[in-house]
């Protein structure tokens, strides 16, 4: 999908691609945004989201998550994204794939060693939805439109 070398990626993996705005205190996904950033020097961000996402499915089709707790308080971080789909998508799960990558892109950029070195030019985020099915990577903008397919 990147035709990347080993040691070429440093992947941060989470439950619906969500990304938690940044609030004092330690967590495991600020901590590594933040070593990924400020110490490595990664230079580009993606946020990929992708097709027919177990997470996305679970929230536009409302499903009952009262026996699993833990994982209906981590899908709060889609609910922007959430709000933003309405009720009326055509295709809401797909809608909302979409929506939270872009979410999550503002979420990121809450982290201060995102916002620093993206103020400083260092830092590039961007928005990808992965098709499984095809096999092919789409670009998505802040606006929630689709780009060009990913190189």
């Amino acid at each position: 999908m990147t035709s990347s070398e080993p040691g070429e990626l440093f992947v941060i993996r989470t439950a619906g691609n969500l990304v938690a705005a940044y609030a004092p205190g330690g967590d495991g996904i600020a901590a590594s945004i933040e070593y990924a950033v400020a110490v490595l020097g990664v230079s580009r961000v993606a946020v990929c989201g992708h097709s027919g996402c177990g997470a996305m499915t679970a929230i536009a089709e409302r499903h009952d998550l009262g026996a699993m707790p833990t994982i209906a308080q981590w899908l709060r971080h889609a609910d922007a994204a959430a709000a933003r789909v309405g009720a009326g998508a055509a295709d809401p799960v797909s809608t909302l794939v979409r929506a939270n990558v872009v979410a999550q892109l503002s979420n990121l950029a809450t982290h201060p060693s995102v916002a620093r070195a993206l103020a400083d030019g260092a830092l590039v985020t961007e928005g990808w939805v992965f098709d499984i099915g095809t096999g092919t990577v789409t670009v998505v903008d802040g606006a929630d439109s689709a780009t060009t397919p990913a190189a």
